[in-house]
């Protein structure tokens, strides 16, 4: 087998992993986001080890996949989080985080990453933490808004400090500092030229188990067993009868904002794909509409999607035809896109749109559980309100 074939392959491979584990956030999100974020840590090594180019055109796709999995992340809140102050944090975090990742891409300033730090991801996994064996509804306002601002302040500040402003490595830091070799010696021989590491590293995974074990003597009784499933959280299956079938503004309009700012960066980061920026928000936000005005009119007619699969395919191929057309189209407009670049960023985004259009009407259940039906949601920023049912 070819030196290019094998690296075809391992590129593949890991575009592919990186694309498919994110699906199992809205079911297992506790797993689901960290090993996604294993990924993101770990993709350049495997690179590394087997492969005999550190594939640089990858970068680009590495960005990408990074607001991808955040954006799936974000959308299974939808899904799972009855605890609306915790949803309404959440919310704003992810978006957040979002105009700064665009703005970065625009502006191509890391300072930008400083002032809009990722605070959504480890928010994210403390709230899933959580729900292992603890009702959400348990936490009130003042949990929901420290446990934000500690991982905002204290975690968050000086990561995004260390990484994009100092851009300092840790691993080449601990292969230099801590064992005493070059950044560019493998960590099999790194550690064989240091066996002291094994007992630190014994003596630190039980101290980390006692320390576990500490708080754990000291936290409130569970409220079921431990669970990474959310399957059984799951609102009656009545839970589309919220909106009977139709798409309220908001809806429109929050989902139009999320995929345009995702398109932004997806074109700033891709390669191969160029833009104007107003181009970007004016197309997606024609086939968001697209994609709404097929699923009203399939509402209106009494139909459902059987599954979000058969919605997928629906959806695919409607976005495949406008990305076709757009590619026929270019010549008479401003920028350049390649083909495969182009049908992976549709793939992305008609997932993005599907999944949103799945459980977009369970969180209206979940506000309607809440408030008895009322649609008073309660409200910690405004500006990002779910607006309750329609």
């Amino acid at each position: 087998m070819t030196t290019e074939i094998i690296n075809a392959l391992v590129f593949a491979s890991v575009v592919f992993a990186r694309f498919a584990v994110p699906l199992t956030i809205p079911r297992y999100p506790l797993p689901g986001i960290i090993v996604s974020m294993i990924l993101d840590a770990v993709d350049q090594t495997i690179f590394q080890q087997f492969t005999d180019s550190d594939l640089p055109g990858y970068q680009s796709y590495d960005k990408a996949l990074d607001v991808y999995y955040l954006a799936i992340a974000y959308i299974s809140t939808l899904r799972n989080w009855t605890n609306l102050i915790a949803f309404e944090v959440g919310r704003f975090l992810w978006y957040y985080r979002l105009v700064g990742v665009t703005l970065f891409e625009l502006l191509n300033s890391r300072t930008v990453l400083l002032i809009f730090p990722n605070t959504f991801e480890y928010f994210f996994i403390v709230a899933s933490a959580v729900r292992l064996r603890w009702d959400p509804l348990r936490l009130a306002r003042n949990h929901v808004l420290a446990a934000a601002a500690f991982i905002w302040i204290v975690i968050k500040i000086p990561q995004e400090y260390w990484i994009h402003v100092a851009k300092l490595d840790t691993t080449d830091l601990f292969k230099e500092r801590v064992l005493g070799v070059s950044d560019d010696t493998g960590w099999i021989d790194a550690f064989a030229q240091n066996l002291w590491i094994v007992p630190v590293a014994v003596v630190l995974v039980l101290g980390a188990g006692a320390l576990i074990g500490w708080i754990g003597r000291r936290l409130p009784p569970a409220d079921w067993r431990l669970s990474f499933n959310t399957r059984f959280d799951m609102p009656p299956s009545d839970v589309l009868s919220v909106s009977n079938g139709r798409q309220p503004w908001f809806w429109l309009l929050e989902k139009t904002m999320l995929i345009g700012l995702v398109s932004v960066v997806f074109v700033q980061t891709l390669p191969g794909v160029s833009a104007p920026v107003v181009q970007v928000v004016l197309a997606t936000g024609a086939v968001v509409v697209a994609n709404s005005i097929v699923s009203h009119w399939f509402a209106q007619r009494g139909t459902t999607w059987r599954s979000s699969l058969v919605e997928f395919a629906a959806m695919a191929g409607i976005n495949f035809a406008s990305a076709v057309l757009y590619i026929w189209l270019m010549p008479f407009t401003s920028g350049r896109t390649g083909v495969i670049q182009l049908l992976f960023l549709t793939l992305l985004l008609t997932l993005i749109v599907t999944l949103y259009d799945q459980y977009r009407p369970i969180h209206d259940r979940h506000v309607a559980n809440a408030t008895g039906e009322s649609g008073d949601v309660p409200q910690v920023f405004p500006l990002f309100a779910s607006g309750g049912r329609d």
